[in-house]
């Protein structure tokens, strides 16, 4: 009777292009024994094979209890590693019909890696599979001093094979390297997983990639919250690049899962189980979670699991739980080593790093209305409503920029249409808020991570939170160069009106400007970058 399949590693010490490469630590750990941990979660230990020259590797096989063939004489002459294999095969051939030979020599493969080719394998009914991956490259043959090419330059697309994977019908043995009609061949494709270390430079790489963590941001956005979660996450995640990062999105946030698609990070949105059953599904060596109030269960679970967690204005009963939080819009409490508060955690995005910062004028020539990235009761068409007539007086333009989640576009449009001032320039969903902002004078907008750019840019306003959350951000206060209103619901027009009127005046702004311009945000991202690698690696010591 035969069994399934079997396992082989060929694992030559004289073909290494590195010296003593499969017995050298990589990660901590040798190719050699990396790769029968991975080939034991593929096979029983009876049912793998190492064909080697080295004693010191039979001895490793040995100690891990896998069979091994050695022969100190064995040199392989061609690329055809089934051909040069052929009497262990042969041999395998009387109890298995089905053998996988993996290299030693491709540490990033997995065994969920080989069995996803193993199955696409049995389910195609092929004779064989090869790993293979595509190059978009001209290739040229040589000729004494001469390069012709070898492919029409409409063609440059080749599939050659990734030296990671070969699995093979043992019983084809005997028409193996005829003609290829007599064998169906299947490509498997591999992504970064594939890379072979053929040099140094390969090492590194490998080495760098295995020390990668797994990075997950928790999310939320959506109207009544808006979007400044999802941007300050995308903005964090760019500065990750040592290491995997995933996003999860909460249940509701249809608008955060648009935006975070749009960067090509991997997604996953939560479905009808709790959060952390959707978190804890990706492995996270950290989590960080930027959705307001975090639940007690919900962090306990993730603890529990041994991730660390970092929290994003984070009031809520789980917060006490996370290795670290940081709620740079609050500064109702000085900070801790656990808890970091206020403007100093701030993280400017680097296009405003690269901005030109406002001078002060003598007249206020340009006005931004602004109200985050939902707008979710269509603060700026009110707002408008109130302050176009008197810019229309005093000949001042209006930037009004609304932002990717705002729901009122049609209607905006319109109001825009019949309005028919030409000193009003509309801005839907842009990517460079910096620019929106240089050459204001001054602004109306709500009181969340907006200010902050304000204050950055040099522009006083007039800050209106949308809800009582957001009241509570006390940094737009006027020693930051800010006039809070108060709740937009609870605010009249006529006090809107009137403010604005005040914020006109040249003693006022001329206040306001030097408070700000004695602020700076530039080095807080990187703090804050530093204080999230600063817990992986921790965790990985």
């Amino acid at each position: 009777m035969f069994q399934e399949r079997c396992l082989v590693i060929p694992a030559l010490k004289k073909h290494a292009v590195i010296p003593d490469q499969l017995v050298k630590k990589l990660q901590g750990t040798t190719l050699i024994a990396r790769a029968l941990a991975t080939a034991r979660s593929v096979c029983q230990a009876q049912d793998i094979y190492v064909l080697t020259d080295s004693q010191e590797i039979s001895l490793i096989c040995s100690r891990h209890q896998v069979n091994y063939r050695y022969n100190q004489g064995l040199r392989f002459t061609s690329l055809d590693i089934v051909a040069e294999m052929r009497e262990l095969l042969q041999e395998l051939a009387q109890t298995y019909t089905h053998c996988i030979i993996y290299r030693a020599s491709c540490p990033l493969m997995t065994w969920v890696d080989i069995e996803a080719a193993y199955k696409s394998y049995r389910k195609a009914q092929v004779d064989s599979l090869i790993t293979v991956k595509e190059v978009q490259q001209r290739i040229w043959n040589m000729q004494e001093d001469n390069l012709l090419q070898l492919f029409e330059e409409r063609n440059n697309s080749l599939v050659v094979e990734s030296r990671a994977l070969i699995i093979l019908r043992l019983s084809l043995l005997a028409t193996w390297g005829q003609a290829s009609k007599h064998i169906s061949i299947m490509p498997y494709f591999l992504a970064e997983h594939g890379i072979e270390i053929q040099g140094y430079q390969d090492w590194w790489i490998c080495e760098r990639l295995l020390a990668r963590r797994q990075v997950v941001f928790v999310v939320a956005g959506y109207p009544a919250i808006g979007m400044g979660h999802v941007f300050r996450a995308l903005m964090l995640a760019h500065e990750i690049t040592d290491h995997q990062i995933t996003f999860v999105c909460t249940r509701e946030s249809e608008l955060a899962v648009e935006n975070i698609a749009r960067k090509d990070y991997p997604l996953v949105r939560q479905g009808q189980e709790a959060l952390a059953t959707t978190v804890l599904k990706l492995k996270p060596d950290l989590v960080v979670n930027d959705f307001l109030n975090t639940p007690e269960d919900y962090m306990q679970e993730l603890i529990a699991a041994g991730s660390k967690c970092v929290n994003f204005e984070d009031d809520g009963p789980g917060a006490k739980l996370a290795n670290l939080v940081i709620n740079a819009l609050y500064e109702d409490c000085p900070s801790t080593t656990q808890l970091r508060m206020g403007p100093s955690y701030f993280c400017l995005r680097d296009e405003f790093l690269e901005a030109r910062r406002n001078s002060l004028r003598p007249e206020v020539r340009t006005l931004l209305i602004t109200f985050g990235g939902t707008d979710q009761y269509d603060c700026s068409r009110r707002v408008l409503d109130i302050v176009e007539p008197i810019c229309r007086a005093y000949g001042i333009a209006i930037r009004l920029v609304v932002g990717p989640g705002y729901a009122h576009l049609s209607a905006m449009t319109q109001h825009l249409q019949e309005l028919a001032n030409p000193l009003v320039h509309f801005t839907y969903a842009t990517n460079v808020m910096s620019q929106m902002m240089e050459g204001c004078d001054l602004a109306i907008c709500s009181a969340g991570r907006t200010v902050y750019e304000l204050c950055h840019m040099r522009i006083p306003a007039l800050v209106l939170a949308h809800h009582e959350r957001e009241a509570r951000h006390t940094f737009a206060r006027p020693k930051h160069g800010f006039t809070f209103v108060g709740l937009m619901q609870q605010v009249s027009d006529q006090k809107i009106r009137n403010v604005f009127l005040a914020m006109l005046k040249q003693e006022r702004r001329a206040r306001f400007w030097q408070r700000q311009n004695a602020l700076d945000f530039s080095k807080n991202k990187s703090r804050v970058i530093q204080l999230l690698l600063k817990l992986l690696a921790r965790d990985s010591s």
